[in-house]
């Protein structure tokens, strides 16, 4: 049975051809705003969420980036960021604030596809640049519930190699990695959320407020988010 999925995008292309251009998805409500979804509160597998929705001269109460992802994860839902966002940073705050999966507006239709399916699996996708991050996170016992396989595993991928090039330094199957990597993955994400601004920093060896605007869990206001992570 094909996952049943919303979409909240204020880019009506997507909107209209998500669901025709990935058919192993049942795209059953597409919306502009996360209000809008809230307000009909459909029942879906997995919400596919922008980070960058509307023009605030236009909606300046609608939500955006990490008090989207909070409003709702605080309904219930399941979140996968879709979005040409780059930043490691931002991309790491997505997953700390309840993100299961962020994915790259980028990606092939087909490999984007695939990373939803494996989101509203129970999987967790994390971008390569957020898995250096976490890589960083685990090195400085900021992260310490890592085994040393766990540890060996997410060392190689932080570094960019396959499933292959890491099995066959593990010498295990690549159908085993995977399943380590998923298990490795949703650990990894559940600890980064219970991290605050100011442990990240010091493990980063950033300076005191540098990820104050990404991890506030006061960071509903609209403004201030569209203000500071909107691309330039």
């Amino acid at each position: 049975m094909r996952p049943t999925v919303a979409v909240v995008d204020d880019a009506s292309l997507i909107r209209a051809s998500l669901g025709l251009l990935m058919p192993d998805l049942d795209v059953v409500t597409a919306t502009a705003t996360v209000e809008d979804l809230l307000a009909t509160a459909p029942a879906v597998d997995l919400v596919l969420l922008d980070l960058h929705l509307v023009n605030l001269e236009q909606q300046p109460d609608a939500r955006q980036g990490i008090a989207a992802i909070r409003a709702l994860t605080a309904r219930g839902y399941r979140i996968c960021v879709y979005s040409q966002e780059e930043r490691r940073f931002v991309l790491a705050a997505c997953i700390a604030a309840g993100a299961s999966g962020v994915v790259s507006k980028a990606l092939p239709t087909d490999r984007a596809q695939q990373m939803f399916l494996e989101v509203a699996a129970g999987g967790t996708v994390v971008p390569q640049s957020v898995v250096g991050i976490l890589e960083v996170l685990v090195r400085r016992d900021c992260i310490t519930m890592l085994s040393e396989r766990q540890r060996q595993i997410l060392h190689g991928r932080a570094r960019g190699l396959t499933y292959a090039q890491v099995a066959k330094q593990l010498f295990v199957s690549e159908s085993t990695l995977r399943g380590y990597w998923q298990d490795l993955t949703r650990s990894l994400s559940e600890s980064l959320r219970s991290l605050t601004a100011a442990e990240i920093e010091r493990a980063l060896g950033l300076a005191p407020g540098d990820l104050l605007e990404f991890w506030s869990q006061d960071a509903a206001s609209t403004a201030d988010w569209w203000r500071i992570s909107r691309p330039r």
